[in-house]
């Protein structure tokens, strides 16, 4: 079973829940699975539980399924941003966090004083997830990584990654998508 926390970013890990080499590409097909995914990647639900424990099993069912689909809003947004052109990723992503429950938090990292983006308190499990992705992006750009995030050039996969090549010329998401591309590529030359 393939682990979902590949990169340990949210941003990347959440965008990659869809393989399309499998049989069944949704690899956030229920909520057992979601849970995994947050489980992997330290992710909490909200701690707002009733108070009724009769039904907190068709509470949690209903959150669950609302969740799922929720996220995988959230991946498909993700995804957009990601897939963009690189002139237009920016405003993409400036759009999408225009539209989350977010607050600014001032954090402290080895005594300076840092701004990052927090989920606005009561977010659900979409929006916390949604906000923490927006943030990972923000880091990757102080980085100078911005330019390096790329989807696979290896259709029909359309994984993200952060290409760390010295030279920046990375098209492929893993080797399995290089040796299939290459071969493909080598198929197409010696065909007759």
């Amino acid at each position: 079973m393939r682990v979902f926390a590949e990169t340990g970013l949210v941003a990347l890990d959440l965008a990659n829940t869809w393989d399309a080499y499998l049989d069944e590409p949704e690899r956030l097909p229920d909520a057992a699975a979601l849970r995994r995914f947050c489980a992997e990647l330290s992710v909490t639900r909200s701690e707002e539980e009733p108070a009724d424990r009769a039904d907190l099993e068709d509470l949690a069912d209903q959150r669950d399924l609302a969740d799922l689909a929720e996220v995988r809003a959230v991946r498909d947004r993700l995804r957009a941003v990601l897939s963009a052109d690189p002139a237009d990723r920016s405003p993409a992503l400036a759009r999408w966090t225009a539209e989350l429950p977010l607050r600014p938090a001032v954090e402290e990292a080895d005594g300076v004083p840092r701004l990052r983006l927090a989920p606005a308190p009561g977010a659900s499990l979409a929006g916390r997830l949604a906000v923490r992705a927006v943030q990972e992006l923000l880091d990757l750009a102080a980085e100078g990584d911005w330019e390096r995030v790329r989807m696979c050039a290896a259709a029909p996969c359309r994984d993200a990654f952060v290409d760390r090549s010295r030279p920046g010329r990375r098209q492929f998401c893993s080797t399995r998508c290089a040796n299939r591309a290459h071969a493909a590529a080598s198929r197409a030359r010696h065909r007759p």
